[in-house]
């Protein structure tokens, strides 16, 4: 599986559009801390209250909802980019199982999982706008969707910014010029006021690289040696030669 990685090249617009401001919710007294002491990954977790794929469709809209919202009120106070960040290292952490499993384990109090919060906002340097959203999805129990939200206010916030977002695909790390050539290529063929890189690593390429943007990704520019290699036998069609004995 292709191993992704937040690439340190982007052009993006630090001046988001104007928009009629949005009161947040009161902020928590935050201050660094570089530990969550109060998290024990290694309690039980019963009766999960994970969303089933009958309401996968809610959820997806619910998700849209939160990361709409979040946006809004990052863009009336002026930090989107910075939110961003916030978004990206939420994910992050709550990519863990088990700390996604603790905060949807109904059996484990709101106040516990607050402070819990608390510590994590703290040890991240996530605002306080960011650290009162999880307050929010976890007094709504929707802490599950934060992975789909995560997606969503990306969607938002490159609408927001008019900014392109491209996935580059590589056998190995590519280096920051090489990155910067390709956004700007992209920023020509797209027109777009930003370009924002990802990049992933997959072996399987055998050497070059992929370059995927558009909705969704819908757009491929694929300069890897595997594809070479696949269409230079798609041309000879091996399975149709045959040998001389």
């Amino acid at each position: 599986m292709a191993a992704m990685q937040h690439s340190p090249v982007t052009f993006q617009s630090r001046s988001p559009p104007s928009a009629a401001k949005i009161r947040s919710n009161k902020p928590l007294n935050l201050s660094f801390s570089g530990t969550f002491p109060s998290l024990n990954l290694t309690s039980k977790v019963a009766g999960k209250s994970r969303s089933g794929a009958s309401s996968a469709r809610m959820s997806a809209t619910a998700a849209g909802s939160y990361a709409t919202a979040l946006a809004d009120v990052a863009k009336s106070n002026g930090t989107l980019d910075t939110t961003a960040e916030d978004v990206e290292k939420i994910e992050k952490i709550f990519s863990d199982e088990q700390v996604l499993d603790f905060f949807c384990n109904p059996t484990i109090g709101v106040e516990k999982k607050r402070s819990v919060l608390d510590e994590i906002a703290k040890a991240s340097s996530i605002q306080p706008h960011s650290a009162n959203f999880l307050n929010i999805l976890v007094d709504m129990k929707r802490v599950d969707l934060i992975k789909e939200i995560a997606k969503e206010f990306e969607s938002v916030y490159n609408q927001m910014t008019d900014t392109e977002l491209v996935v580059v695909t590589s056998v190995v790390k590519l280096q920051p010029d090489h990155l910067t050539q390709i956004a700007k290529q992209v920023q020509k063929l797209t027109g777009a006021k930003n370009v924002r890189i990802k990049t992933e690593i997959d072996p399987s390429l055998v050497a070059g690289f992929t370059i995927r943007y558009g909705n969704g990704g819908s757009k491929l520019i694929d300069m890897s040696v595997k594809k070479q290699l696949e269409d230079i036998a798609a041309e000879l069609d091996m399975g149709n030669i045959q040998l001389a004995v």
